[in-house]
């Protein structure tokens, strides 16, 4: 929303009108001249940062990534909690692959999206696309490591068949059954076999522990709630629930109202940590 009509002045009036303009060529998909309208309002007020995100915005949808970048970081300059910017700013940094600092401002922008509305839809959206580059930073990372793990494995197995050989080289008319020296050289690589794969545990898809779930979607939490029964849920979805079902706890059936509703902080932290170590973990349906 653009500031109270009552109190503005000709110019801010004005940049108000080519605001309320450039939403109306946006909304028909006529982005340069959305661009032209809001380039005209920051001209008359340039300390507004709605103007900024919403051209930003018009970048975005041009695939202008270095215009998103550069409106983002003005917007967030005027307002540091701008969702809409931090948002856009880590799209923008993904595209130039700057994974690290891409994920910074889109999990700034989900905290400040859970702060200031978390049933809305943006919040989904941006944990989408802060999941979906955390996956795809994760498959980077893994598939580097699989393939250290493969070359050290491959090296371990032939250092083993070589000192196999030697071992039989220097024994060779001593020992009374040949075969104990196979079996035991099978052994040891069977042995090796396993702390590979020991070693690529973290890497391998497997089910989410039940209690890093939200009860009723089954999905791994986000922002955690507890209430007052001791059940933990996804925020958003119990305050769905809450709005369209009835105001009781799907599980317990125990009435419940939204102010009851605590945040699992520990929950929370247990979710982090399992995703740091196992980063499939954050694979949806849409990456």
């Amino acid at each position: 929303m653009g500031p109270g009509v009552s109190a503005l002045s000709d110019e801010e009036k004005q940049a108000e009108k080519l605001r309320l303009e450039g939403n109306k060529c946006f909304s028909k998909d006529r982005f340069q001249a959305a661009i032209d309208a809001y380039t005209a309002a920051i001209t008359l007020c340039p300390k507004v940062p709605v103007y900024w995100t919403n051209r930003a915005l018009c970048h975005r949808r041009r695939n202008d990534w270095t215009r998103v970048e550069e409106d983002s970081r003005k917007a967030i300059q005027l307002d540091h909690y701008s969702v809409k910017a931090h948002y856009m700013l880590g799209l923008a940094l993904l595209q130039k692959q700057e994974y690290s600092e891409g994920v910074k401002e889109l999990e700034k922008a989900l905290d400040l999206g859970r702060g200031a509305n978390p049933n809305g839809y943006m919040v989904e959206e941006i944990w989408e696309e802060l999941a979906k580059a955390k996956y795809l930073e994760w498959e980077e990372e893994s598939t580097q490591r699989s393939w250290e793990l493969q070359s050290l494995k491959e090296a371990c197995e032939e250092a083993l068949k070589e000192k196999h050989f030697l071992d039989n080289s220097e024994t060779e008319g001593f020992l009374d059954d040949p075969i104990v020296s196979i079996v035991s050289h099978l052994q040891q690589l069977e042995l090796l076999g396993q702390v590979f794969q020991k070693a690529a545990e973290d890497d391998t898809p497997s089910e989410v522990p039940d209690y890093l779930c939200c009860k009723i979607t089954l999905d791994i939490l986000r922002d955690p709630v507890i209430t007052p029964s001791g059940v933990s849920y996804e925020r958003a979805v119990l305050l769905d629930h809450l709005e369209k079902v009835g105001n009781f706890d799907p599980i317990t059936r125990e009435p419940l109202e939204p102010s009851q509703l605590v945040p699992n902080l520990a929950i929370k932290e247990a979710v982090h940590a399992y995703l740091d170590k196992h980063g499939w973990a954050y694979k949806t349906e849409s990456n």
